[in-house]
């Protein structure tokens, strides 16, 4: 699946030519399926150029100064015309450092204009997802489930996690909250996408996943091989004509070696980023089709469960 960023749409080229085109599915040329997210956590990043209010987010476009407003219909009105195949609710995400008292009126508010998403929701082959907040707060987090898990949504999501908290919080919101929402529904877990995350959210009963992890770090001259975080900027690399991963199928390593990888990133050539990209990607892709085979087999705990416990490797 791939996602998509309503935000960034919204700004750019705007929701009107995405579905003239006929929808993502069109623009893009992909036929698999498409989900966007509501916009929501881009737009509370912005936080020295936004307000919230009941209504919705006013803010200024960092892409030429205009005000926009974005509202729960907004949002959904934008998702309808994008056309995905999965959209999100529209919700306020407060960052680690609120108090208990901002995450309640964050967690409230995300319930109150979910209800509003629902209502504008036009498009019945849309699935709309919900989506759980409360912070670091395990009661309010048990609430806020209870509350989306008694409307049978199509999907349920945990958001706000990832957002400056400890990993072992992260675990705790996971495990808390993941039981409470329904086991025949799909449940993702936003934000989150590094080996050892995935593994211990699988364990708890997650099924997706959504992280910028391997394009953020091939952008920084990061690569992953079997979990671990390699920098091909490391002098070790300037000599090594080994492909990055011999068991790899991505198109990179089986075209291009370290050593010119290195070169590429070295020497800041857009096309290393996107060769080093193409190889994470499929690393993580390759990584969660051998634990759906392991689920399948009944393997899972046996093949995965070291990660749990292991910290993650840097080279």
């Amino acid at each position: 699946m791939v996602l998509a960023n309503t935000y960034h749409l919204h700004l750019q080229p705007g929701e009107a030519i995405v579905s003239g085109a006929g929808g993502l599915h069109k623009f893009m040329a992909w036929k698999g399926p498409i989900l966007t997210d509501s916009g929501g956590f881009q737009v509370f990043s912005l936080s020295e150029m936004r307000t919230i209010t009941e209504e919705g987010v006013k803010f200024r476009s960092p892409r030429d100064g205009l005000m926009i407003y974005l509202t729960p219909e907004k949002s959904i009105q934008i998702q309808n015309e994008l056309g995905a195949d999965v959209i999100m609710a529209f919700d306020e995400c407060p960052p680690y450092t609120a108090t208990r008292e901002e995450v309640q009126l964050a967690t409230d508010r995300t319930y109150r204009w979910l209800e509003r998403c629902i209502k504008a929701h036009q498009r019945p082959d849309q699935a709309l997802f919900g989506i759980v907040q409360g912070g670091i707060y395990p009661d309010l987090r048990v609430h806020a489930a209870k509350q989306l898990a008694a409307l049978d949504l199509p999907g349920y999501a945990i958001g706000g996690v990832s957002v400056g908290e400890p990993s072992e919080l992260i675990e705790q919101i996971v495990k808390v909250t993941t039981p409470l929402l329904p086991q025949n529904k799909p449940r993702y877990l936003m934000g989150i996408g590094t080996h050892r995350e995935m593994v211990q959210a699988i364990a708890a009963g997650i099924d997706l996943f959504d992280c910028v992890i391997p394009t953020r770090l091939a952008r920084h001259g990061a690569i992953l091989v079997n979990g671990e975080r390699w920098q091909i900027k490391n002098a070790c690399f300037r000599e090594d004509f080994q492909p990055i991963d011999e068991t790899c199928p991505c198109y990179t390593c089986q075209n291009f070696s370290r050593a010119y990888l290195a070169h590429l990133v070295r020497a800041q050539e857009t096309v290393g980023y996107t060769l080093l990209s193409i190889h994470n990607v499929t690393e993580l892709v390759h990584f969660t089709k051998r634990i759906r085979e392991a689920i399948l087999a009944n393997r899972f705990m046996e093949e995965f469960g070291h990660w749990i416990t292991a910290k993650e490797d840097h080279k």
